[in-house]
């Protein structure tokens, strides 16, 4: 009895084992890679707004450098300027980025302007004004389809002020 458990615990062992050696060989040559989508923004549209808190409708454009298509579920961003917070964005749109191609999206995006000025500004009153502002765009992908369920994107840049 306990060998034929003993046995049957091995077959299910190598059953499993060689069911995962499969998939994860599958999955190798199934889909490289994915590079990370280039996002920008096409035009802003203010929907409402206050001193503290600020609403847009942001036009925004992906790019796909990847060979296949993208079905995409949805974006969510965080833009800081200057390392502080500016704003984020949400978009649960779904679309479908063609392979070496773009497409267009809708993105509400929260900003405290004022807040994010009033630190920067009380930063550039004790270490003087800046050539120029970093910025870094981060977020992910959310996908609608495939093992990969989500591609994360992190652009840096500066901005020159002088």
């Amino acid at each position: 009895m306990i060998v034929s458990n003993f046995i049957r615990l091995r077959r299910v062992f190598a059953v499993g084992a060689l069911a995962a050696l499969l998939l994860s060989a599958g999955c190798a040559g199934f889909g490289s890679r994915l590079e990370p989508p280039k996002l920008s923004v096409v035009g802003v549209e203010i929907v409402r707004g206050d001193l503290f808190e600020q609403r847009f409708k942001a036009r925004m454009r992906v790019q796909n450098p990847n060979d296949r298509s993208i079905a995409v579920r949805g974006v969510s961003y965080t833009l800081q300027i200057g390392g502080e917070e500016l704003g984020r964005g949400l978009s649960g749109s779904s679309f479908t980025v063609p392979a070496l191609g773009e497409a267009e999206f809708d993105m509400l995006v929260t900003v405290n302007f004022a807040g994010t000025v009033m630190r920067l500004l009380e930063r550039a009153r004790s270490d003087g004004l800046p050539d120029s502002l970093s910025y870094r765009l981060r977020g992910e992908v959310k996908l609608a389809e495939g093992l990969v369920r989500t591609i994360p994107f992190d652009e840096k840049g500066a901005v020159k002020l002088r």
